[in-house]
């Protein structure tokens, strides 16, 4: 071994001068003390391990605590942490998709400090069933027979695939054969079920003859998928669901669709228009509707199913339900989101909220942010500009939300580097940039956010000209 070598291992501490070093002690209300000395053994390891295979030709002492402190970041503070959206993106994915309403969040801190009546019924004083604290409510929102809830719609759809298909074949357009994000594809979901793929029509056009022509004596359903995150136009056709619904009728196979965004509400009203409701798909003659809850539904992460009594009943007892149940604090935050939609109150949902903003509200609420910044920052260009925000979530493909967004520039200050210092806040704020400028957007911002974004934004801009 050369000197070089043994001079660089000698720099290495000990373990005993590490754990007694106050720079490691600082750490003793984080982790205990076997968990340091395990972390410290791991990075103590890998020094030896870089400087015999000639990766760290330098090292001091004092390194050493320079990695420590960067290994022990993750103690520091939760790594799933609430931030500010101010992207304009309302069911934005990377950031947790639907703000759930107060009385949602209410609901769900009741049932999560203590025991619950999850699958316990009082009148009875025996066992119950959980899907029974939303299922009622479901089918009274939605108009279904029956519901079932999972975790997610894509547990929804492996489900009813499973439960009712496997072994047989299913009928499908070529059109609406999706990838989502995640690498989420029917194609792979139904092969994973047991159903076998039949394939109809082209990718822009199928016509009802297709779908006649498709089902056989092994066929168990005609399926209708949410074309999410994308909008054929065009030279383009899909047979209308009443169409469809009446040859499954007539040969006797269940006609299910994927719906994806979950709209229980109608928006037309706020210019959006073009998603139908989960009620609008059972009363057309879908058989069974699944769709997703925190999307524009704004509730919690859930997949719901909906329809036809005979067929959730299969759903209810198959095997594979259990693995894809809810928990208890999913179940209080859906049942509080249903109870709002009952009462006429969708608008204390946030996401609704944030989709049907009228113009001159939001318009005034970024003219509100924009001033207390011009009053900190007089030598900024600040400015209220119309923006595109979007819907998110997959839905309303291709369809801008007009909105209204606080424009920034300050000094030799890049969009991207305020971007950056934002994100590092101890409550991080995601913007957007346009044109060199920060974007704030005032359609995503909760309750709250505008006074973070100020002082986010007030701190760091006198940091960079102390």
């Amino acid at each position: 071994m050369s000197g070089k070598f043994n001079v660089l291992l000698r720099e290495i501490p000990s373990m005993e001068k590490v754990l007694s070093d106050e720079r490691c002690l600082r750490y003793g209300d984080l982790v205990e003390r076997d968990v340091m000395k395990e972390i410290c053994s791991s990075l103590l390891d890998g020094l030896r391990k870089a400087i015999l295979s000639g990766e760290l030709d330098s090292f001091r002492r004092d390194d050493f605590f320079v990695l420590l402190d960067e290994s022990m970041d993750i103690y520091k503070r939760s790594s799933l942490r609430s931030v500010v959206n101010a992207t304009g993106v309302v069911v934005h994915t990377n950031l947790g998709r639907s703000c759930l309403a107060e009385e949602a969040v209410d609901a769900v801190n009741q049932v999560a400090r203590g025991y619950s009546t999850l699958e316990y019924d009082l009148k009875a004083g025996e066992r119950g069933q959980r899907n029974s604290h939303v299922e009622s409510l479901l089918c009274r929102v939605t108009g279904g027979e029956a519901a079932v809830v999972v975790n997610n719609n894509a547990g929804a759809v492996l489900l009813c695939l499973a439960a009712l298909s496997s072994g047989r074949s299913a009928v499908v357009s070529r059109g609406e054969l999706v990838e989502i994000g995640g690498s989420f594809r029917i194609p792979d979901i139904m092969t994973f079920s047991g159903t076998k793929l039949v394939e109809v029509g082209t990718t822009n056009r199928t016509h009802l003859k297709d779908y006649a022509g498709a089902i056989g004596d092994d066929t168990a359903m005609i399926m209708k998928v949410h074309p999410s995150n994308f909008k054929i136009v065009g030279f383009h056709k899909e047979v209308p669901r009443e169409e469809l619904a009446a040859l499954a009728q007539e040969r006797e196979v269940i006609f299910m669709e994927d719906l994806g965004s979950g709209v229980l509400a109608d928006l037309s009203g706020s210019g959006l228009e073009g998603e139908i409701t989960v009620r609008e798909c059972l009363e057309s003659g879908v058989d069974l509707v699944t769709f997703s809850g925190d999307k524009l539904l704004g509730g919690p992460q859930i997949g719901g199913i909906v329809g036809k009594r005979d067929l959730i009943e299969r759903i209810r007892t198959y095997p594979l339900l259990r693995a894809l149940r809810c928990d208890k604090m999913t179940l209080a935050a859906m049942e509080a989101t249903l109870r709002l939609y009952l009462k006429g109150s969708s608008s204390k949902i946030p996401t609704v909220a944030m989709l049907t903003i009228s113009s001159e509200d939001l318009k005034g609420r970024c003219e509100n942010l924009a001033c207390k910044l011009r009053s900190v920052m007089p030598d900024g260009s600040i400015d209220v500009v119309e923006v595109a925000d979007a819907v998110g979530g997959g839905a309303y493909p291709g369809r801008d939300l007009p909105g209204w967004a606080v424009s920034l520039r300050v000094g030799s200050l890049s969009a991207g580097s305020l971007q950056e210092a934002l994100r590092k806040r101890e409550t991080p704020i995601v913007a957007g940039a346009r044109d060199g400028a920060l974007m704030i957007h005032g359609r995503t911002l909760l309750k709250g956010d505008d006074e973070r974004v100020f002082d986010a934004l007030s701190s760091i801009v006198k940091e960079d000209f102390i």
